[in-house]
């Protein structure tokens, strides 16, 4: 392909410009790096490392493994109150969940992709059980797990950590792949990720890395440089229909993948991702 053309990203409906005319355009800007990590295994000065009193005043416990606790500064609140009264042009309500951070190790200088892949399923292991128990409750309608990893990123740290945010909501853009997955089943009669990821297995264009159970890959309709879709071989909803050996094998996928960016961009790349799901099991969809 030599010309622009758009492409229709089959989980949100919006269409991707690509011009890949423009791969050969003369670049005079400014080259970022990306800054060394300091290598201490241990920073007194981390609110997340083991044993150091966080800024909320609480002493994180001498951990050894993976650690979650309430984020101290959450972005959502839990109680449910009444929407205000309000202009019909100037509408809110209010935004009912809980923020937690997960901690994937003690050691303050490794990052996702300096941990073995074992170390990883541990890590995978805390997203399925935070995912099974909040995804339980009633006053939830989504749990997002996600990371920003590096300054580039916004990471306000830089000990290896993620988030879990539960909110009584399903968020903009998984509501809409959510929909968009429900009208390719009904249509099909088939997953449309399934459907999706069988074409690309077959054609071998885009596929990054892979083992028996997950695939890395680079989506058709990518609108990033680099962009990478982590998905299952088997068709499932959340996390928690994830059997030992598909953890193992995500955790295989993910230490191959972030392991792969740093060594193509000879760096401790900064990498911004998320873990989409459907709405917990038994109950619809709430936008």
């Amino acid at each position: 392909m030599s010309r622009p053309e758009r492409r229709l990203n089959l989980l949100t409906g919006d269409w991707v410009l690509v011009s890949p005319q423009r791969v050969s355009r003369p670049w005079q800007g400014a080259a970022s790096e990306a800054k060394p990590r300091d290598g201490l295994t241990h920073d007194p000065s981390c609110y997340l490392c083991a044993g150091v009193t966080r800024a909320g005043g609480v002493r994180n416990p001498d951990y050894e493994g993976v650690y979650v606790f309430d984020n101290d500064y959450p972005a959502l609140l839990p109680g449910l109150t009444e929407a205000p009264a309000g202009d019909p042009l100037l509408v809110r309500e209010p935004e009912a969940g809980l923020c937690r951070v997960i901690c994937y190790s003690p050691d303050h200088s490794l990052t996702m992709a300096g941990m073995t892949p074992a170390q990883i399923e541990t890590v995978v292991e805390t997203w399925t059980a935070q995912f099974t128990e909040l995804a339980a409750r009633a006053d939830i309608g989504a749990v997002t797990i996600f990371e920003n990893r590096g300054e580039m990123m916004g990471a306000s740290n830089p000990h290896p950590h993620g988030q879990v945010w539960a909110q009584q909501h399903v968020p903009n853009e998984q509501a809409r792949e959510g929909d968009r997955q429900r009208e390719g089943l009904a249509a099909h009669g088939e997953t449309l990720l399934s459907a999706y990821l069988a074409r690309e297995l077959a054609a071998a264009e885009r596929i990054v890395c892979a083992n028996e159970t997950f695939v890395a890959l680079v989506p058709f309709w990518a609108a990033w440089p680099f962009e990478a879709l982590v998905l299952p071989r088997r068709s499932v909803t959340g996390l928690d229909e994830l059997t030992a050996p598909e953890r193992a094998g995500l955790a295989d996928i993910l230490s191959r993948l972030t392991k792969a960016y740093d060594r193509l961009f000879e760096v401790s790349f900064p990498t911004p991702w998320a873990s989409t799901s459907g709405p917990p099991t038994g109950r619809p969809t709430r936008t």
